[in-house]
């Protein structure tokens, strides 16, 4: 019971931020003026929280929220073509119980997997600073603090990639510097979780063929692999 709290006071911390001007201004800017597709929907507007099985085993960080899927539906990676493209990857290797993220209210459920991101709200030119990175950062940790069954992470591009072990730095610990490379497998050190690479799944990497359907499905073939090893 005390973790359900815990997370609950959590998540209402992230929500609540407005630790970055910039990003508060262009978050709440962009659910204002609305893409001409969602006029008559309300947006999200505000930090994105994480979700997904808070007991699972495996953490997935991407990089923030995209300007009309979060920021406009207020949950990681849906209503976006990253999203679709996640989850129907997630879905095929029987992570999630369906293929697509419309809404929060959409039925959509994750087994064994939680997704989160270094940064909570959509950035201008989708390009966090490294000061809005550092504020964010702290949310991630919490979210690895509280998973409480957590064996591995994977980092859905460079940037999750340097920041988790970033994170691990700044905690005290000492981790090798790492290459990122796609389905790129380490263990970072003594009683940290493994940590798995992945090209990210946005629209400039899927449509322009760096990351295939086939090479994502090989990123939660050996995600499997390792939980069931």
């Amino acid at each position: 019971m005390r973790t359900e709290i815990s997370w609950q006071e959590h998540q209402t911390k992230v929500i609540a931020c407005r630790k970055c001007a910039r990003l508060v201004e262009w978050r709440e800017k962009v659910a204002c003026v609305r893409r001409r597709a969602y006029q008559d929907e309300e947006y999200w507007g505000k930090p994105v929280p994480g979700f997904g099985d808070r007991n699972g085993r495996v953490l997935i960080v991407g990089l923030a929220p995209g300007a009309h899927g979060a920021n406009r539906t207020g949950r990681m990676f849906t209503g976006d073509s990253s999203g679709n493209f996640l989850f129907d990857a997630l879905f095929k290797a029987g992570f999630a119980n369906q293929s697509s993220a419309i809404s929060r209210t959409d039925g959509l459920e994750l087994s064994d997997v939680f997704i989160s991101a270094v940064c909570r709200c959509v950035p201008p030119g989708n390009k966090p600073r490294s000061d809005e990175i550092a504020n964010c950062l702290p949310y991630l940790q919490r979210d690895i603090q509280l998973m409480e069954n957590l064996e591995g992470i994977v980092a859905l591009g460079r940037i999750a990639f340097d920041d988790v072990l970033a994170l691990y730095r700044q905690n005290g610990y000492e981790v090798p510097r790492l290459k990122f490379k796609h389905n790129a497998f380490y263990e970072p050190g003594k009683n940290l979780p493994w940590l798995l690479a992945s090209y990210h799944p946005s629209r400039q990497n899927t449509q322009t063929g760096r990351l295939s359907a086939e090479m994502f499905a090989q990123v939660w073939s050996t995600v499997r692999s390792l939980l069931e090893s």
